[in-house]
């Protein structure tokens, strides 16, 4: 009687198996695209992990598109940078062994805290700093100190010219080439004719007086 009903119970376990078995060995091609849900723009090599199979991953291409195989059953989970973390799973019944999906990823905005740099390492390097440090003058010492003699020349030396002061030169540059010129047209001394007339004056007079004697 006892093997009669070990029996009994092996082949309702058999045929329990054999009922559960199709369904786990059954493959489905998962496919599908993942967009932006706010923009609909494709999102690119999105990481894709299947849970249910020691959480096996593949990644969709530029395009946003992905297709691999999986079971019916089975938990996919979707993660980008940037995105907020989706699952789905994969329905146990399906009508055939395609499965297509159209994947949504939320934005996710991550608010950083304000960092503030400083040029000191430590505490006490500051604190050094800030002890050696030379205060500034009140404000009516910065101005008498920038209109300062020196503090002008140096100004004078560094500073390029402005379109006052190169027109300025230019004036007077031009006004002194017309002086020079105007010149030397009209001083005798610096004109050889003159000399030779001026010389022919000369004799002249010398001339006359030898006549006149």
């Amino acid at each position: 009687m006892r093997y009669c009903v070990a029996l009994i119970c092996l082949f309702f376990s058999v045929t329990a198996f054999a009922q559960q078995k199709p369904a786990q060995d059954k493959l489905i091609q998962f496919s599908g695209i993942i967009t932006d849900i706010d923009s609909t723009n494709v999102i690119p090599y999105v990481t894709i992990t299947n849970l249910s199979q020691k959480s096996k991953r593949v990644a969709a291409d530029y395009r946003g598109y992905f297709t691999f195989i999986v079971n019916p059953g089975d938990t996919i989970l979707f993660t980008a940078i940037g995105y907020k973390k989706f699952s789905t799973i994969i329905p146990e019944t399906t009508p055939d062994s395609k499965y297509t999906i159209m994947v949504k990823l939320k934005s996710e905005v991550i608010n950083l805290p304000t960092v503030r740099i400083f040029p000191w390492a430590t505490t006490e390097e500051f604190t050094r700093e800030f002890l050696s440090m030379k205060l500034a003058d009140d404000d009516l010492a910065i101005a008498k100190k920038n209109l300062s003699k020196s503090s002008i020349n140096g100004l004078i030396q560094t500073l390029p010219r402005d379109g006052g002061e190169i027109s300025s030169q230019n004036y007077r540059y031009n006004f002194d080439r017309m002086i020079n010129k105007n010149m030397v047209q009209t001083n005798p001394l610096l004109n050889p004719f003159a000399w030779g007339k001026l010389m022919q004056q000369i004799f002249d007079g010398d001339r006359k007086r030898s006549e006149n004697e």
